[in-house]
């Protein structure tokens, strides 16, 4: 049987503490359940699978896709967070006993990415190439719907001044020029585009200064310049985490969902489902 449409399921910042961590492995087990249970055809995940740099512990996360069949690149799409590549305790550490060069941390941050994509990257990239970095495009086609998947690293390296918390994001200008190039936009012709941002593109957005003093701690610094790319793509949705809400919202024309945390709201999820012609439908799931 052919369906008409296809469903989507959005979840992130789960912060993972590892395998111990078994109250929250039991509700991703939950959750896993629930997502077969209503076949669901593709889960997204945006970033924040653990809570801290844990390397070793990345291959759980890998272990629950696998055991509900979710651990392939036709099922399952993720990016990284900024807690997945950064530990504020080492950080300090390193900072307080070497003060190195902001270059250094830089190609630190390089260094981790890429061992993420050592574990991850068979849900990530189009292809082996693309599979080694940021940013990347996949499109899956499914009998009457194609979808398309537009992956960006927006994790900033620590910095004493400029990004104390390790929470801010920035998208590398280069991924961006990458992006730009024709043969991309050709590339998603025809299909419905969804971007994928661990950082959120509007935070409180308040005039109250605590507020805004929260904002700059979590803002995504080029938002700006991300979103504009976005929209020469004709991007339809951007999904994203970081700012642990439930919430949609539209900037510039495209729509926005924010996939909340897994972590504080593990029975509660986003879920679009897409028809021809780029016709969407999203709403929030909470689980009974």
């Amino acid at each position: 049987m052919i369906h008409n449409t296809v469903t989507v399921a959005h979840i992130s910042d789960l912060h993972l503490a590892g395998r111990h961590d078994r109250r929250s492995l039991a509700f991703l087990d939950r959750m896993l359940r629930h997502f077969n249970e209503r076949k669901i055809d593709h889960l997204v995940i945006t970033g924040d699978l653990f809570d801290t740099y844990l390397p070793a512990e990345w291959p759980v996360m890998r272990e629950k896709l696998m055991e509900y069949d979710f651990c392939s690149w036709e099922r399952t799409t993720l990016i990284p967070g900024n807690h997945d590549l950064i530990s504020i305790e080492e950080e300090m550490r390193i900072y307080n006993a070497l003060n190195p060069f902001p270059g250094s941390r830089k190609r630190a941050l390089q260094d981790r990415l890429s061992g993420f994509f050592a574990v991850f990257g068979d849900l990530m990239g189009g292809d082996s190439e693309l599979r080694k970095g940021f940013p990347y495009v996949k499109v899956l086609r499914f009998p009457l719907v194609s979808l398309a998947f537009v992956g960006v690293n927006s994790v900033w390296p620590w910095h004493r001044s400029d990004n104390p918390l390790g929470a801010r994001g920035f998208v590398d200008p280069a991924e961006l020029r990458a992006l730009s190039q024709p043969g991309v936009a050709e590339a998603l012709r025809g299909s419905f585009v969804i971007g994928l941002c661990h950082h959120a593109l509007r935070v409180y957005g308040t005039s109250s200064p605590i507020d805004q003093a929260f904002d700059w701690t979590m803002e995504l610094i080029n938002r700006d310049e991300y979103l504009a790319v976005m929209q020469a793509l004709r991007t339809n949705v951007i999904l994203h985490g970081h700012f642990h809400r439930f919430q949609t919202y539209a900037m510039g024309g495209v729509q926005i969902v924010n996939g909340g945390s897994f972590r504080y709201g593990p029975d509660r999820y986003s879920e679009m489902v897409i028809g021809k012609e780029g016709s969407f439908a999203q709403r929030f799931v909470t689980l009974s």
